[in-house]
């Protein structure tokens, strides 16, 4: 499997030194946004439920030994000063991983392959799901918000992964969010266009240009160019976010539209193993584990929503920055911690963007 794409990794993930800005992209040229993929893969074991577990049940060893493993990220983390897990108030434990994308796999969980500032992501996901197995969550996290980093000062949340890898991104992440991460999920992007391929496509609901909309069918190379567009959206990339969002959503949508299909879901299945890495705790077994417990959830259960931003600006030092809204993200990350998350919503919060039907 290529673990590189047309443009170098070089290009994509190579990072500036703590204190120089990011180059401006010239207009016109295209980047990869990645990170949703982790949360198709893990996601996928969920949504079909159980019947999908059990299609590949009898060679899911042998699916285990394909899972690329990173190293423990939480081993260098001081658990003492880590948000506390959420109460068990359902049949379960809720589950929070934390998902991104990077060009490449290796360089992010491999010690030896990773080096300070080499490496950055494009797109980073909280995926939540609850204790009672009845919702669960995609939280898109712009890749240029600008937050705290532990031991370096404000920075681009992406900056996190550049400068200590996944254990300092986990970090980052809860410091700033309050909510634990049980799980850690790396992907790269080409297999995605082959995953998606393996379902014969999937439907996104995009304008007509009449004020109306039309479900548009895309491959795998088609649905790259839809989420690769960024300086022709109105929102840049805040819509992208979205497109994003919408590809997870139609593939999950495919994915289980017909449970009975053992064959193609085990295909679905075995090619979603190969587009990720993720941390040892995370085996087929707890894969299988999740799919079980969450038999009965779809993905009208899922919410897919934005961090709350309230717009760009720039750092001192000259960066374009995105600056979030704490006063809609603290409430709202605190909801996740207590897996309250629905209950929250119900109350129509104000400053939060949610993924709408269809997609600009």
């Amino acid at each position: 499997m290529g673990m590189h794409g047309p443009e170098g990794v070089s290009d994509l993930l190579t990072a500036p030194s703590p204190a120089e800005p990011e180059p401006t992209p010239a207009r016109g040229r295209r980047r990869r946004g990645k990170g949703f993929v982790a949360m198709v893969v893990v996601g996928a074991l969920v949504l079909v439920g159980a019947s999908g577990a059990m299609a590949f049940f009898g060679y899911k060893i042998s699916l285990d030994e394909r899972i690329e493993r990173i190293e423990d990220p939480f081993a260098d983390i001081d658990d003492a000063s880590r948000p506390a897990p959420a109460p068990v108030e359902g049949i379960a434990a809720p589950v929070n991983i934390l998902a991104l994308g990077s060009d490449s796999r290796i360089s992010a969980g491999d010690p030896s392959a990773w080096e300070y500032g080499a490496q950055r992501t494009d797109a980073i996901l909280l995926l939540h799901l609850s204790g009672d197995r009845k919702s669960a969550a995609a939280i898109s996290i712009p890749r240029d918000s600008w937050v705290d980093i532990p031991g370096f000062g404000e920075g681009k949340i992406n900056a996190a992964f550049s400068y200590g890898g996944p254990g300092l991104l986990i970090q980052t992440v809860e410091e700033l969010t309050g909510v634990r991460i049980d799980h850690f999920a790396v992907s790269d992007f080409e297999s995605f266009t082959t995953l998606t391929d393996t379902l014969g496509g999937v439907e996104i609901n995009v304008p007509d240009g009449a004020g109306g909309s039309v479900e548009q069918k895309m491959n795998g190379a088609e649905a790259l160019e839809f989420t690769r567009e960024r300086y022709e959206l109105a929102n840049g990339d805040f819509d992208r976010v979205q497109r994003q969002q919408a590809w997870m959503r139609a593939i999950a949508t495919k994915a289980t539209e017909d449970k009975s299909d053992l064959l193609k879901m085990s295909q679905f299945l075995e090619a979603a193993v190969k587009a990720v890495a993720v941390d040892p705790d995370l085996t087929v077994d707890k894969m299988l584990e999740l799919a079980v417990s969450a038999k009965d959830l779809s993905t009208n259960n899922i919410t897919f929503l934005t961090a709350p931003y309230a717009g760009t600006g720039r750092s001192d030092d000259g960066q374009s920055i995105v600056l979030l809204d704490r006063k809609a993200l603290d409430p709202l990350m605190a909801a996740v911690a207590r897996d309250e998350l629905p209950a929250y919503l119900a109350q129509d919060p104000g400053g939060i963007d949610m993924l709408s039907d269809v997609v600009e």
